[in-house]
């Protein structure tokens, strides 16, 4: 299926084009998924996405010889075309030949055919899965080029201000050749700045600061938020507010790590809150932890670890009614104390320092549990945030009350044209289709694979587990190869290093809490003997290189220490090796008492595998790597249960508020 897609005239702030939410029947839904079967079989073959390639050979042909002057007029040429006709594929061809060109010229590197398919595939508004290592950023400088040469203003959206940063920057000589302003928009940017940014033919952002300045804009528009209204607003001189504006609208997004993005991150709301002052509510935190210190698991509540959730008992709620009764009017009502209590133990029994945040000048500061960096303005909601405050010792920040609101799913909808790409798409390319009406294209690789899978290795105790990660990582330095040891937490990442450490082995750790020195610590992690120690923010975007000894020795060794929630993510992380043809290894070093094995009713059985594995070795440990897998294959059935109820009450959200006539 390929999605024709007319000329758009370029953004202003007084038009803010964006799609509105289609209201879609039941029978609708129902043909979508129907045509979905033959449209993601067929994607899946990248057939037609293929037939860009003989036109393009066509229009490099006339590009010998040209000296930078005459490219440059042949590339205003190619943009009035754009602009005129739309996206021809004829025009497109002669825009890709040009931009490959331009990269060669700029940078020194030269786009692959398999690149030349994958910028069509997300020009014609698709997800180009493309293997780890297959040059993604050089990819995007075709489809953001052509798209922004027809006049279409681009965002390029990635995880993380380390990638955005750096994509922008080495990306930007292309741009500037093809006459396209680039800029990037990161956390620290003020206001000014970041308009500056989003007024740019091409903008690198990262999702949250994207969505956040959003929300933002919507605040600032409130009810005007309709073109017509903004338009009517600038006629009558009312048009102060729209150029407080930081955004031009949605209108073509590159979703790097589509899946992370589009998928994992849709599970937590994009909220905007106000802060109040929090002096009087201190004493009021303090009780409740008390409280929650003083209650006894199962008589007086129950902790339910797969959906994150605690419930207080009837005993527990008898025991707190009691206990409260001398206390002041804030505890009265039934359901506020019982809600806060419940919190309160949540923020004792389920959030973990340096796991799912840490304490950096005082602060919390929540870790982001797919990239594992630290959200430094991010704040849990309904006074958990405070309670985990309170139970750190650190000052308290304010109340946070809820200003707007949306879900990831119903922003991304909103793209006049969405696409993106990504390595790890196929497992979730049913929900990228019925949500975002995405179809999925699956991009060759440009040179045989040559990574190597090696077996599981599943132990009884994290002790041994541990061991074997220390001997494995001492095996492969003793041959000079370079180990990525990857961890789930910060707090494993650091325990890790000092048994790496106590072995005599010199190692670099790259966490949230230690993030300073990313850029450096990758650009090292390839080289002889190297070790390097990292939560999953290595997972996504970053190129490790190898030198030819390096490469001689059999490439880099990725150990996995724990499975993720999601499959996906440890095949990012196994992609960290084995690029563009290069020879690498990888392993997964796991143990039954990693908290993915121990999770609900699944644990019961996992102790029944560990005794068992102590009892029959070899055998067990192959029962025991398909209950795992098992395991992450439920868990990601439960998170996609949560992304589709979130999306559905968002949409009903979404229709009792233009009922009201209220905004978001």
């Amino acid at each position: 299926m390929t999605h024709h897609i007319t000329h758009i005239p370029p953004a202003t702030h007084e038009l803010r084009p964006e799609k509105e939410d289609p209201d879609e029947s039941f029978l609708d839904k129902a043909v979508h998924r129907l045509k979905g079967r033959i449209v993601l079989s067929f994607s899946a073959r990248a057939v037609r996405m293929r037939r860009i390639l003989r036109p393009l050979r066509r229009a490099e042909k006339d590009l010998f010889g040209l000296t930078d002057g005459d490219l440059k007029k042949r590339i205003a040429e190619i943009g009035i075309r754009l602009k005129t006709h739309g996206l021809k594929r004829n025009h497109v061809a002669g825009a890709f030949a040009c931009i490959r060109e331009v990269a060669f010229r700029t940078t020194g590197m030269r786009h692959f055919d398999v690149q030349v398919i994958g910028g069509y595939a997300m020009l014609m508004g698709m997800i180009a899965e493309m293997g780890t290592g297959e040059g993604k950023t050089l990819t995007a400088t075709l489809t953001a080029g052509t798209a922004a040469l027809a006049g279409m203003p681009v965002h390029v959206i990635s995880v993380n201000d380390y990638l955005t940063q750096r994509d922008a920057r080495l990306m930007a000589p292309v741009y500037k050749f093809l006459g396209l302003s680039v800029g990037f928009v990161i956390h620290d940017m003020d206001r000014d700045a970041r308009r500056d940014a989003y007024a740019c033919d091409v903008c690198y952002c990262t999702n949250k600061e994207l969505t956040f300045d959003y929300l933002k804009d919507k605040l600032v528009l409130k009810d005007r938020d309709d073109h017509m209204l903004i338009c009517t607003g600038y006629l009558k001189g009312r048009g102060a507010d729209v150029r407080r504006l930081m955004l031009r609208g949605l209108n073509f997004a590159i979703v790097d790590e589509a899946d992370s993005v589009l998928v994992d991150e849709a599970r937590t709301p994009l909220i905007i809150s106000g802060g109040t002052d929090m002096a009087a509510e201190s004493g009021f935190y303090k009780q409740a932890l008390e409280m929650a210190d003083n209650m006894s698991k199962d008589a007086h509540f129950t902790i339910d670890f797969k959906d994150r959730r605690i419930e207080l008992t009837d005993e527990g709620k008898q025991r707190l009614k009691k206990i409260t009764e001398t206390l002041g009017p804030e505890w009265r009502g039934t359901v506020r104390r019982e809600e806060i209590v419940s919190l309160a133990l949540s923020a004792v029994y389920l959030y973990h320092r340096d796991e799912h945040y840490l304490v950096r000048d005082e602060k919390v500061q929540i870790i982001d549990e797919f990239t594992g960096r630290v959200m430094a303005d991010r704040t849990w909601e309904k006074g958990l945030h405070q309670l985990i405050e309170t139970k750190e010792a650190c000052k308290l920040s304010g109340q946070r009350e809820t200003l707007a609101r949306m879900s990831y799913q119903k922003f991304f909808r909103r793209y006049q044209t969405l696409s993106g790409m990504t390595g790890t798409a196929k497992e979730v390319r049913d929900e990228l289709w019925n949500v975002y009406h995405l179809p999925v294209v699956r991009i060759p690789y440009n040179r045989k694979k040559k990574r190597k899978q090696m077996p599981d290795r599943i132990h009884s105790t994290l002790v041994a587990k541990w061991k074997d990660v220390v001997g494995r990582v001492a095996e492969m330095n003793a041959m000079g190869r370079p180990v990525l040891v990857g961890t789930r937490s910060v707090a494993a990442s650091e325990h890790i290093g000092r048994l790496l450490e106590k072995a005599g082995l010199a190692v670099r750790i790259l966490n949230a809490q230690q993030d300073k020195g990313e850029a450096e610590i990758v650009g090292k992690a390839g080289g002889r003997g190297v070790i390097t120690v990292a939560t999953n923010m290595a997972g996504r975007g970053t190129d490790i290189k190898l030198t030819q000894e390096v490469a001689a020795l059999s490439g880099l060794h990725v150990i996995l220490t724990e499975r993720h929630e999601a499959a996906r993510i440890d095949r990012q992380l196994a992609g960290r090796c084995g690029r563009q043809g290069e020879p690498g290894s990888y392993e997964a070093i796991l143990s039954l008492e990693d908290p993915i094995a121990e999770t609900g009713i699944y644990g019961v059985v996992t102790r029944g595998l560990a005794g068992l594995m102590r009892i029959h070795g070899g055998l067990a440990k192959g029962l025991c790597a398909v209950h795992i897998r098992k395991i992450q294959k439920k868990v990601e059935k439960r998170h996609a249960r949560i992304r589709k109820e979130m999306f559905r009450q968002d949409q009903k959200r979404g229709e009792m508020l233009s009922f009201s006539g209220k905004f978001e």
